[in-house]
């Protein structure tokens, strides 16, 4: 195989993949305006239903627009050698081959970021902010940009430098080592990511003593699941959507709780969306999807192992010089077949361990209050009740509002 032929299969692969997604849209964009089920009719009033249909058309929309200039974007540098020009300045710096992918990935990031801001604005402060979603002030979009800069420099350009140095000094074998750091820091994360990473960009306090604590503890006793931590956010400083997370393990694990989700729902209810999270814990959808995670995240590393050093990788992105970092960015585009079928995979799963965590909200607590939560939550965020099969089978973590409530009704 050439280089020229292995460019024409990216190329191709990412036509391919826009077209696939594109159809997808379009499918599911038939359905906006579909009469909404009777177990769903209660959802939303006639106005709010047209709300939502506008959300959803106007996202629709800007969505092909958005798309369409990254596929333009894509295609263009990849035709005019972009990545040539871009590792011939990072080389201009260093010889060190760390120094330059650093650099390498830093001018693609920085310039990608700086060029899709614009569409991020207008999705925030346009389009979120004229169905009354957005809480966010240009100052926080602004530091919120800053943060995930230096944050992506730090943490990124970190495991980068040292995936690097695993090769250099094993070769094809670097894969394991990097296999073993990958693993190391999705644990960390997942322990630790509540208190290192959530406080830079939102506030969190413990929940206050009151009835809420007090039913949300009683239930933790009935269940068995020792509950200290549990913690609000300041969610509304964005959006008025609202959502809770579990996170942790052992002593380190808590439940946190958006404002705005105390704010739209009952104590009853939300001890119902508590009980569904516990259900995610006690059924081990936690542990698994970690371990899968780290599993795959070992599969594609060894994979990568093998091809890294076929300089074709290189040059079939107009990269005469071979190296690792351009290898990474040809091996990333030709692997994402690969990806979505990974993906695709592991959204079953994710739909599954949905229905299961329902179900034991269900059997613990009750399905009433988890019912009226899941449609008050649908209906605060406009929500798209009637997508498209297909639109959901590729693209869904989640069961429909529908599929999941038709689940808790069962006896």
């Amino acid at each position: 195989m050439t280089a020229t032929t292995l460019f024409y299969i990216i190329i191709a692969l990412i036509l391919i993949d826009f077209i696939v997604d594109k159809i997808l849209d379009a499918l599911n964009a038939k359905h906006f305006n579909d009469t909404l089920p009777k177990e769903l009719q209660d959802v939303y009033d006639d106005e709010a239903y047209k709300k939502s249909q506008q959300y959803k058309a106007t996202n629709y929309k800007f969505g092909l627009i958005t798309s369409g200039f990254s596929l333009v974007l894509t295609l263009t540098f990849l035709a005019l050698d972009g990545f040539e020009f871009v590792d011939h300045i990072a080389r201009g710096f260093s010889d060190n081959s760390i120094i330059i992918a650093i650099i390498f990935f830093g001018i693609i990031m920085m310039g990608s970021d700086i060029l899709t801001t614009p569409f991020a604005y207008y999705q925030t402060f346009v389009i979120e902010e004229r169905f009354g979603f957005n809480k966010t002030t240009k100052a926080t979009f602004i530091l919120d940009k800053v943060k995930g800069w230096l944050m992506l420099a730090c943490i990124g350009g970190g495991i980068l430098a040292l995936i690097i140095w695993f090769y250099d000094i094993s070769g094809d074998y670097f894969w394991m080592y990097a296999w073993a750091l990958m693993a190391v820091f999705s644990l960390f994360l997942n322990m630790f990511y509540a208190k290192l990473i959530v406080p830079l960009f939102n506030k969190q306090t413990p929940l206050e003593d009151g009835s809420l604590r007090e039913k949300i503890s009683n239930y933790a006793n009935t269940v068995g699941f020792k509950l200290d931590n549990i913690f609000v956010i300041d969610g509304s400083k964005r959006s008025t959507k609202a959502n809770a997370y579990f996170s942790g393990f052992g002593s380190e694990k808590r439940v946190t709780l958006f404002d705005t989700l105390i704010n739209d729902l009952t104590e009853e209810e939300i001890v119902a969306v508590l009980a569904h999270e516990v259900g995610h814990y006690k059924k081990k959808h936690i542990v698994f999807n970690l371990m899968a995670s780290i599993l795959l995240t070992g599969l594609t590393l060894y994979i990568l192992s093998l091809f890294i050093s076929n300089p074709l990788l290189s040059q079939a992105i107009g990269v005469e010089t071979p190296s690792f970092h351009v290898g990474l960015i040809a091996f990333g585009l030709l692997y994402s077949p690969i990806s979505e079928v990974t993906s695709l995979i592991m959204n079953i799963f994710s739909r599954k361990f949905e229905y299961q965590a329902d179900d034991y909200a269900k059997h613990t607590y009750n399905a009433k209050d988890l019912i009226t939560s899941l449609k008050k939550l649908s209906q605060s965020s406009l929500s798209n009740l009637t997508p498209h099969p297909a639109y959901v089978f590729m693209h869904y973590s989640h069961p429909t509002l529908l599929s999941r409530i038709k689940n808790l009704k069962k006896e």
